[in-house]
């Protein structure tokens, strides 16, 4: 009878350690959040972004948020870029930024200009604006587009339409330096670019970054250059050629801490192919994902809601799974082209 009791015991302490090395202390794969910044003319709720956050979610198991500018699309044209930074307030533990063409502004300007912030980990920027553009491109016959259009071809440097109109906040006429240096209120700023009151602190806040990821659009007709996706753009006075990011005053005097960045191998300059944010689902997995991924087991304790939803985001990655190898998901761009 004793070794029987022996037995009964020693089989109730196997079932103990199981049930608590496998329900309550799982190693699970911990990924921070993220965040996505849409483009102008776009917003959280269309299709194409919707997906976009969506995916990669569900591929990295970690939370994805897509960030509104402003009340919707047509005010994240007029909205002042710098307003928009402002009014941004996000995730106190920390996260990982995902920027959509204009996104990618506004989301440098929250590493490099909030006081106080919750660390970002890794910037990918997509079709990002980051050197300027030289021409806005029409946005369409309505009324609205037909006045945006006439602030556009006046003083774009004018205190009117830079309160106006968000992306004067960014345009940049190589022949034009002294009236964008004077008069553009955004994008001046966030590159360091005002001699004599550069900002160490914007250098040292850009330079924190663990992976910054750059990807350029091959057909890219929408940004002028479409370099500027890598932080290339034209030379001083002149239209005729384009410089890398190497060879510009921003990378060589490092006013914003990119070639820090650099040279440490933290900036991915990629190149994909389609037009401006025609990135296909093998481009997201192969190039965003792993940057929202966090490979480092902890074990943790899981209530009831959380081993819930983790259960939920792993029949939900390997639905996607089963799609791909039966064929249902066409590799074809999930963002329309937006600014």
């Amino acid at each position: 009878m004793a070794s029987l009791s022996q037995l009964t015991t020693f089989l109730l302490l196997i079932f103990f350690f199981f049930f608590f090395f496998t329900f309550i202390l799982i190693p699970t794969t911990h990924a921070i959040p993220f965040v996505v910044f849409h483009g102008i003319s776009d917003k959280c709720s269309n299709r194409g972004v919707a997906r976009f956050t969506e995916l990669l979610s569900s591929w990295t198991n970690s939370e994805g948020y897509c960030v509104e500018i402003g009340d919707g699309s047509w005010d994240s044209w007029t909205m002042p870029l710098l307003e928009q930074v402002k009014n941004m307030s996000e995730l106190s533990g920390g996260y990982n930024m995902i920027g959509l063409s204009q996104g990618s502004l506004i989301g440098r300007g929250v590493i490099e200009f909030c006081d106080g912030g919750p660390p970002v980990k890794n910037l990918i920027s997509l079709a990002g604006i980051h050197a300027g553009t030289a021409s806005i491109p029409f946005c369409g016959s309505a009324l609205i587009c037909i006045f945006l259009d006439s602030l556009i071809k006046s003083e774009i440097y004018s205190d009117f339409v830079q309160e106006h109109l968000a992306p004067s906040g960014y345009l940049k006429i190589p022949t034009d330096l002294t009236g964008y240096l004077e008069g553009c209120r955004f994008l001046p700023r966030l590159n360091n670019e005002l001699k004599g009151t550069r900002n160490s602190t914007y250098k040292e806040r850009f330079a924190s970054l663990e992976n910054l990821v750059l990807i350029m659009f091959e057909d890219d007709t929408v940004l002028i250059p479409k370099e500027t996706s890598w932080f290339g753009y034209y030379p001083d006075g002149s239209f005729d050629t384009v410089l890398p990011a190497q060879e510009t005053k921003l990378y060589k005097e490092d006013w914003i801490g990119l070639k820090t960045l650099d040279e440490a191998g933290k900036v991915k300059f990629i190149n994909v192919s389609g037009g401006h944010l025609q990135i296909s689902e093998s481009d997201m997995k192969k190039h965003i994902a792993p940057y929202l991924e966090d490979q480092t087991p902890a074990p943790t304790e899981q209530t009831v809601t959380e081993s819930s939803s983790y259960g939920w985001s792993w029949l939900s990655r390997h639905w996607y799974l089963f799609k791909d190898l039966i064929g249902l998901n066409e590799d074809q761009p999930l963002l329309h082209t937006t600014y």
